[in-house]
């Protein structure tokens, strides 16, 4: 294989990790705060899905879904601290990073490999992101669904990366810890990564069809 003219990775859960906001203040949600996170991330996915699906009128941005599923998580569990509501919005507009992630950033800039984020996120909540991640400087760009108002894996939203680097999905590599995403890539014709932190089972028939590793660590050795 070819160096890609780009890697583009996904923000949530592939560069930043989603799990880091609650983390910080597992002290004050008790020892389920880790179910409690997976449920925030799954309604905030349905949120999303939902409202692609039923039209463009019913967009809504990611900052609003986030802490819109929050809410129904807090109200389910019986979290009702108002300080701690607004702690945990504050910590996922500043997730922390994996740790493998900036020099791997670094690494792929100085290769000449160009760096970029596709993100369900809106501009100004990615900012912050990846400003507190500590990875500004090492993006090319910074891309998110807003302009075409759809969210992942809708086509028009890989679309943006193709635009952005001025060449066919085949010169670009796509890098998501999401299975669906990964998958909706591969269909978008990117050179496909799919970060399998916890070792998930098969979905989507992405096993052997794509590259699957465990984290970040060394990837431009994988795609070059």
């Amino acid at each position: 294989m070819t160096a890609p003219v780009a890697v583009v990775f996904d923000a949530y859960g592939t560069l930043l990790d989603v799990h880091s906001a609650m983390a910080r203040h597992a002290d004050r949600l008790g020892p389920d705060w880790a179910v409690l996170s997976a449920a925030w991330r799954a309604k905030q996915l349905e949120y999303s899905w939902v409202r692609s699906l039923t039209g463009p009128t019913q967009h809504r941005d990611f900052a609003v879904l986030t802490d819109a599923a929050l809410d129904f998580v807090a109200t389910r569990h019986g979290l009702t601290d108002p300080s701690l509501l607004a702690d945990l919005r504050r910590a996922y507009r500043t997730l922390s990073a994996y740790h493998e992630v900036p020099v791997m950033l670094a690494a792929l800039r100085a290769a000449g490999i160009g760096t970029a984020i596709l993100s369900n996120g809106e501009p100004t909540m990615l900012a912050q992101g990846v400003d507190a991640a500590g990875v500004s400087d090492l993006l090319d760009a910074v891309l998110s669904v807003e302009p075409v108002g759809v969210f992942k894996p809708d086509p028009r939203v890989y679309a943006l990366a193709t635009e952005r680097f001025g060449c066919p999905a085949a010169q670009l590599a796509f890098v998501s810890s999401n299975a669906w995403d990964a998958f909706g890539a591969r269909e978008n014709g990117f050179r496909v990564v799919w970060v399998n932190r916890t070792g998930q089972p098969d979905e989507y028939g992405l096993r052997g069809t794509v590259i699957e590793r465990p984290d970040l660590t060394n990837l431009q050795a994988h795609l070059a």
